[in-house]
């Protein structure tokens, strides 16, 4: 295989009143039981994952990105001169304007079609990104044109090239040219977002970060940061140990009252100005609250202020006769989140958070435990399987442009999208919530797309059984792995010579009668010699017949290969092995000499195949 030019995945540009809480129903696997409630509070558990079963996530660039997708009589992709240079630009950009509205209504239209019901929108990063009357807002003292406003956050991108900051700023400028766009028409995105969800029969709620860092590498220099996060003794000082980037832990320190007191306000505002219905605390944009282990009193501090939150929120409901629902998007190791100062156990169960969304940070989960999350939740609350958009850190291959990519993007493949939220709702996850959806699209690289289609029905287990899917599992030791609040990788691991090793993945049960197979692919280094190679599924005895490949088990979009320092190694199982719920792989080294097992990924297709 020829060798690749590397493209590194990025994101381009960045990213007593509490009785009654709505929230839903347990669906048992029987491995927990669940809690006595009242008639009255089972029925509003209910209401919650009732009308609230696919929810998308989008951030405060979601309509923004792409303008040639959502609004593409106004804009196209070309590859233009550079006022600037002179010379043309080396990749197509996006044309046209002004950017208007009805990209919003647009792209929500989309979501609609394909079976979204409850849009959560994010409306801040660490400023508000939306027109605020009550914080600062990201384009504060903006005028058109003015390229250096944006300049201090070009090292905040890993930008330090004179010449490279100069394109940054090319087609930074351009971007939030989109936003000015909306401002000099009047229009609110955030509340248009909201107006066009009402049209379409789609449940607008609203996403708040709580400590996003997307410019800490220049504190006091980035149009990114509030007035708050520039002062460093209003900022965490212990969060950061090791080999961690300390300023990318040096977020707001929710110990100090201030703190408190503004993001507060920032929530009012988007709960009692705009017309949403749900609320969503993004803990994971950055998982940083206050200094590690953080004390009784801290916790309680901490709860009593979310506490107050959950007051807006319920008053609100009571003012428009609908629900509000509170929750949090959070990594899944809540000790850890506990010694931060957030209690999410003690909130869940008295009912102040109707609902969680438990993920990783930007790849998602293969084995997030919804139901030993359910044991220590209790019932009251809804739990939602989180399908991030990132697969995990397997490198793989595009022939056919002669490109590598160190991520791939599960919404180009609906075979991996089935089987992540296969897993989940095998497990109890009561809904499925989409996150990073879009940024397929944002890079724009030959034959990926986001699959809009494949987000419809995700939520059904019984709409997915006897789909092709694609499983895999978790990677460390890459820079997409947030610690400590990611759950611990699973590989890669190192198999010595006459020794095996277990992995657990979730998977949903898949009917006999499809001419359905389940393929285990065993992923090593290419340059390792594989001799033995023995691979035992559910305790079956091990199979020791395989197939040596370069093909990844079913196409990402273009990519369709491992890269060459990788190969596979295919053992077939029929489909009736796999269980509904956990499902346990042992992988075994017969060899003379150490196999290091970089990836494992498992199909369930037809046998043709």
């Amino acid at each position: 295989m020829k060798k690749a030019r590397n493209t590194k995945t990025r994101r381009s540009f960045l990213r007593s009143t509490l009785l009654g809480a709505a929230s839903v129903p347990v669906l048992t696997n029987g491995s927990y039981a669940a809690e006595p409630a009242s008639v009255t509070s089972t029925l509003r558990q209910r209401s919650v994952a009732a009308k609230h079963r696919n929810l998308f996530n989008g951030d405060t660039c979601v309509f923004f990105y792409n303008p040639e997708l959502w609004q593409p009589e106004d804009y196209s992709l070309k590859v233009v001169r550079n006022s600037r240079t002179g010379k043309m630009n080396t990749q197509p950009t996006a044309e046209g304007g002004p950017f208007s509205a009805k990209a919003i209504h647009r792209y929500v239209e989309v979501l609609a079609t394909n079976g979204i019901d409850t849009f959560v929108i994010n409306a801040n990063a660490s400023r508000a990104w939306y027109p605020s009357k009550r914080i600062p807002s990201i384009l504060d003292g903006y005028q058109r044109g003015d390229r250096d406003f944006f300049r201090g956050h070009a090292i905040c991108q890993g930008i330090t090239e004179p010449e490279a900051v100069e394109e940054f700023l090319d087609s930074f400028t351009t971007f939030m040219n989109r936003y000015q766009d909306l401002l000099d028409a009047g229009v609110d995105w955030l509340a248009e977002t909201a107006k066009a969800c009402r049209q379409r029969g789609v449940s607008p709620w609203v996403s708040i970060r709580m400590n996003d860092l997307h410019g800490s590498n220049n504190f006091e220099g980035s149009f990114f940061n509030l007035p708050l996060l520039k002062q460093k003794e209003m900022r965490l000082s212990q969060s950061a140990y090791g080999p961690h980037n300390p300023s990318y832990r040096e977020g707001l320190n929710y110990e100090k009252p201030e703190v408190r007191a503004l993001m507060l306000e920032q929530i009012r505002e988007v709960v009692e100005d705009y017309d949403f219905e749900g609320l969503e605390l993004d803990w994971w944009r950055q998982p940083l609250c206050c200094e590690p282990n953080a004390s009784a009193e801290t916790v309680a501090m901490m709860s009593d202020w979310i506490r107050e939150i959950k007051v807006l929120t319920e008053r609100q409901a009571k003012k428009t006769g609908r629900p509000y629902p509170l929750g949090m998007r959070i990594p899944g190791r809540l000790n850890t989140l506990q010694s931060i100062g957030l209690d999410v156990v003690t909130l869940c169960r008295e009912g102040t958070l109707d609902f969680i969304c438990p993920s990783g940070f930007w790849c998602t989960t293969w084995d997030m435990p919804h139901d030993t999350l359910r044991q220590q939740l209790g019932d009251r609350v809804a739990i939602y399987g989180v399908l991030e958009d990132g697969v995990n850190s397997l490198a793989t291959f595009d022939p056919t442009h002669n490109r590598s990519q160190a991520m791939r993007y599960s919404s180009a493949s609906r075979e991996i999208l089935h089987a992540n939220a296969a897993g989940k709702l095998a497990l109890g996850a009561d809904g499925i919530e989409w996150f990073n959806f879009y940024c397929t699209d944002q890079g724009r690289y030959p034959g990926l797309r986001s699959d809009y289609a494949s987000l419809q029905k995700v939520y059904d287990r019984e709409y997915l059984r006897g789909k092709p899917k694609h499983y895999s599992l978790g990677i460390g030791g890459k820079s997409f792995n947030l610690l400590p609040f990611e759950l611990p990788a699973q590989l890669p691991v190192q198999l010595a010579p006459i020794s095996h090793h277990a992995f657990r993945v979730a998977m949903g049960a898949e009917p006999s009668d499809r001419t359905l197979e389940l393929v285990v692919q065993v992923v090593v280094k290419a340059d390792e010699p594989v001799t033995h190679l023995p691979v035992s599924f559910n305790g079956s005895w091990p199979q020791i017949r395989y197939e040596r490949t370069d093909r990844l088990l079913f196409p990402c979009g273009a990519l369709t290969h491992h890269t060459q320092e990788h190969v596979g190694y295919n053992v077939r199982f029929p489909v009736e092995a796999v269980q509904e719920g956990w499902n346990e792989i042992v992988v075994e080294n017969g060899g003379k000499e150490p196999v290091t097992l970089v990836a494992l990924e498992l199909a369930i297709r037809h046998q043709a195949q």
